[in-house]
């Protein structure tokens, strides 16, 4: 199938109409990114700072580029300037040098908090302890040229819904949890980026407002 035919098929398939669809479009060449772009894609998501520098230079300046992917505090400095969201915050220490680079840009970023939900170790994210500490702490206060958006988890890759399911609803309980609390000024919690191509209709019937698609869009994915 196109590009076209599988984004077609995929907004038939969305219980949220509401929900923000980012175009996961790493390892993907840039005429398929320009493609997704013509038909009105206008969020991609890449895992791979030096990979987003490349394509951010060859796209719109209208597009939001979305950092998906485990982040190093080294590497922030290249996307700082045009990045829309960070969706993979798991430290106070990564925070402190987006505000840093932030700062230097005079820009205030979106960031969203990575919450491990699964049961595979090898996945990133911080768990309820180290969440409440970055919510509670000080530190994070004071960090006025990033904003909290929301939160951001990936599920168990499994075949088991049950599992899925489980794990999103507990995401989605932290996210209701956060929102009904007295935050710091920079939090501000509106987004649950949760669901990606083999899981984003449950993600979406657990309460998610952001999907990450790749797979299900462009096909499988280019490996270099």
């Amino acid at each position: 199938m196109s590009i076209k035919e599988n984004l077609i098929k995929v907004k038939n398939t969305f219980t949220n109409p509401e929900c923000i669809l980012v175009a996961v479009s790493k390892t993907q060449p840039i005429i398929a990114l320009k493609e997704a772009y013509d038909l009105g894609i206008r969020d991609f998501g890449e895992n791979k700072v030096q990979e987003m520098v490349e394509k951010q230079a060859e796209l719109p300046e209208d597009v939001r580029w979305h950092m998906i992917g485990h982040l190093q505090t080294k590497k922030v400095k290249q996307i700082v300037s045009f990045v829309h969201l960070i969706h993979g915050v798991d430290s106070l220490k990564l925070l402190k040098e987006i505000n840093k680079r932030a700062l230097k840009e005079n820009r205030t970023i979106d960031c969203l908090l990575q919450i491990h939900i699964a049961k595979e170790e090898s996945k990133f994210g911080l768990d309820e302890n180290e969440l409440e500490e970055i919510v509670s702490g000080n530190d994070t206060q004071s960090l006025q040229n990033i904003k909290i958006v929301g939160l951001m988890g990936m599920a168990t890759y499994t075949e088991n819904t049950e599992i899925i399911r489980k794990e999103f609803k507990m995401l989605y309980r932290l996210f209701l949890d956060l929102k009904k609390r007295d935050l710091p000024s920079n939090f501000e919690m509106k987004e649950l980026s949760m669901g990606m191509s083999g899981d984003y209709i449950i993600a979406q019937e657990e309460g998610s407002t952001m999907v990450r698609i790749g797979t299900a869009i462009f096909g499988e994915r280019n490996y270099k």
